[in-house]
């Protein structure tokens, strides 16, 4: 299941309480002992904290879970941070390799998502073709690491079986040059199957001419969002990855700026809201276009009604929402709204939150 089926699932639930806990981890020893301790830490301050205000009996269950969640994570296994979300009825822990910026509890009657939000915004699966005459391999990739390589029918692809035997076509260029081409057609069909079967872009790694020739006769350039040369010194995994990242990165690095570029040009239409109670009653309603959030801002509050909340001073109030920005992003996201978390300060004079509304 990808973070993102969680997270939706886990937005669908209602509960009181549900209890989400985000902590920041470490991938290597020893500097993974440490997260044993801050588990702990926060197990026993959740734990105190839903006593203190539901009392132990309705939320027998719960307090199970919370007591024996421990045991099931392993710390050697961490990626950058910890999501744990627990209820009466839900356990469910996801490591992502998307740093938090601090260490949290919420208890709300809803899972507080946005960690898992922000670490889908800034993830990224994708492919790595590597791309020679003498061969061709097709890797799964998310964000700096390769989970997979692709073995089906057509990958690992043989060497280009198009080869001119008679000596004199085999002097000519125009005629080699259509043999490589066919052989660059098979490779764009094979990687056509696995993009309707996965729906991920292809980063290629290969010399400037395999490229320009794989593009032309591409069906569908756009499936190949960038280009490296490929080093046949240096051609392990983790090598490839870490170009293809590097490539993903600066792709999204554009988004966002395109995307704030969008909601600037939206003033001028008056198509933007920046205060949070409207934002709130806008998302609720399906009006949420683009939402931008600064990934270090948060605000709890005290509802007041289905539509309305008041700003609270303190998170960890009875009855508070730590933070509504979770909330409004999960409703701009279910209503096939877009949300990107920026970085401070990149929203300028619109604040921490703005909302591009669809009418």
């Amino acid at each position: 299941m990808t973070i993102k089926s969680k997270f939706e699932k886990l937005a669908s639930e209602k509960n009181t309480p549900c209890v989400s806990i985000s902590l920041n981890t470490h991938r290597t020893h020893p500097e993974n002992t440490q997260d044993i301790v801050a588990l702990k830490n926060l197990l026993k301050e959740a734990e105190d904290r839903v006593i203190a205000e539901f009392g132990k009996r309705p939320v027998a269950a719960l307090l199970d879970n919370i007591a024996g969640i421990s045991t099931e994570i392993d710390v050697n296994y961490n990626l950058d941070s910890l999501h744990i979300f627990l209820s009466n009825d839900t356990k469910e822990v996801i490591k992502t390799a998307c740093p938090v910026t601090e260490n949290s509890i919420h208890i709300a009657d809803s899972f507080a998502i946005r960690p898992l939000i922000q670490a889908q915004n800034n993830s990224a699966e994708y492919l790595i073709l590597l791309l020679s005459q003498s061969g061709v391999n097709l890797y799964h990739a998310l964000n700096d690491s390769i989970i997979a390589e692709i073995k089906n029918d057509d990958f690992p692809f043989p060497e280009n079986a198009h080869f001119l035997t008679a000596p004199d076509k085999a002097s000519d260029p125009k005629q080699v040059d259509n043999m490589v081409r066919e052989f660059m057609n098979e490779v764009d069909k094979a990687i056509m199957k696995v993009y309707h079967e996965m729906g991920l872009n292809c980063i290629v790694i290969c010399t400037e001419d395999n490229h320009s020739r794989l593009m032309q006769v591409a069906d569908k350039p756009i499936v190949y969002a960038g280009h490296a040369a490929v080093d046949y010194n240096n051609i392990a995994t983790h090598h490839l990855a870490r170009q293809g990242w590097e490539i993903i990165k600066t792709i999204q690095a554009q988004h966002n700026t395109d995307a704030i570029s969008e909601m600037h040009e939206a003033v001028a239409q008056g198509n933007v809201l920046t205060d949070l109670q409207e934002i709130f009653q806008a998302s609720v309603d399906g009006r949420g276009d683009l939402l931008l959030v600064n990934q270090d801002f948060a605000q709890p509050v005290l509802m007041t009604s289905d539509r309305t909340f008041e700003m609270a001073a303190d998170k960890n109030a009875a009855g508070a929402i730590d933070d509504i920005t979770s909330n409004i992003a999960w409703e701009v996201l279910s209503k096939k709204g877009r949300v990107i978390f920026t970085e401070p300060g990149q929203l300028g004079d619109l604040g921490h939150v703005a909302l591009k509304s669809r009418y």
